[in-house]
């Protein structure tokens, strides 16, 4: 079976096991299973610490896993992206009272406290910049208060906490972060799951694709199709189909999601008629 690790709380947790299931695998039904099989589809899920996930998956124990870019990336785990997801995005940077800090060349000789060191201690050399890193579970707002240290480094989403600390962003953001699923560096090559790797990958970006685009059907007339297929191209081409009355057709094609609103105006003002949009469940492209 394919051994895959999932976020087991936090952030990440909810909106993962959302996906797998809308791409046909079963999930838990209690928060406290560790581990469950679905054998209609011939794999194991794992449900871990999101933080410990690459670690796992590294090692080989596991085949692949879903956890954060930021998570991975701290962890200096021999694992890799293979698919991002696009959900639990965030903003990793650094945060100081006002008017201390105004710069990452400012923190030169200062120390600065986080929950992601490995992150951290590779920008700051990244940029040759000197400084002391301090780790901490959570709750790094307060580190500048208690004067654990100078700065923080944080996951920021709006700012609001740590506005209410005192606190302000500066300096170009550290890194971005979201969903991701991960593999071994080097298990392509060698893993005899790689079908099953493809397959599951297959399905997540059918959802990924549902999630973006509608299906969007309308009738034209054969003289002003030319106008409404360059509004609604699809993937490939639109379907076409002759309507009982002649001089009209039926078109259907896919269109993104966050477009569609716009792309029925436009055709309503081109004469396009019975106009409508379809959410997609699943596909594959």
């Amino acid at each position: 079976m394919l051994r895959i690790a999932v976020p087991n709380k936090g952030s990440l947790s909810g909106p993962a096991a959302d996906m797998l299931h809308e791409a046909g695998y079963q999930q838990r039904r209690e928060s406290k299973e560790l581990r469950i099989v679905d054998p209609e589809n011939e794999v194991e899920f794992f449900y871990l610490r999101p933080r410990d996930i690459a670690i796992y998956v590294s090692s080989g124990r596991l085949d692949i896993g879903i956890t954060g870019r930021d998570l991975l990336i701290d962890s200096g785990a021999g694992a890799e992206v293979i698919l991002p997801l696009g959900f639990a995005r965030s903003t990793f940077r650094f945060a100081a009272k006002p008017g201390t800090v105004g710069a990452i060349e400012d923190l030169k000789g200062k120390t600065v406290a986080t929950s992601y060191e490995g992150i951290v201690a590779g920008h700051l050399a990244e940029h040759g910049i000197e400084a002391s890193v301090v780790h901490l579970d959570g709750a790094v707002e307060t580190a500048i208060e208690l004067g654990v240290a100078e700065v923080i480094a944080d996951v920021v989403e709006t700012g609001t906490s740590l506005r209410n600390a005192g606190l302000e962003v500066f300096g170009e953001p550290i890194m971005k972060s979201e969903a991701v699923v991960i593999r071994r560096v080097g298990a392509e090559a060698e893993d005899t799951a790689e079908p099953k790797v493809q397959q599951f990958l297959r399905r997540l970006q059918g959802v990924l694709v549902a999630r973006t685009y509608v299906m969007m059907d309308y009738d034209c007339r054969v003289e002003q199709l030319e106008k409404a297929v360059a509004l609604t191209p699809g993937l490939e081409s639109p379907t076409v189909s002759p309507l009982h009355n002649e001089g009209w057709v039926a078109v259907r094609a896919m269109v993104p999601a966050k477009e569609a609103q716009r792309i029925m105006d436009d055709l309503y003002d081109i004469g396009a008629r019975a106009i409508l949009t379809t959410a997609i469940h699943a596909c594959r492209l």
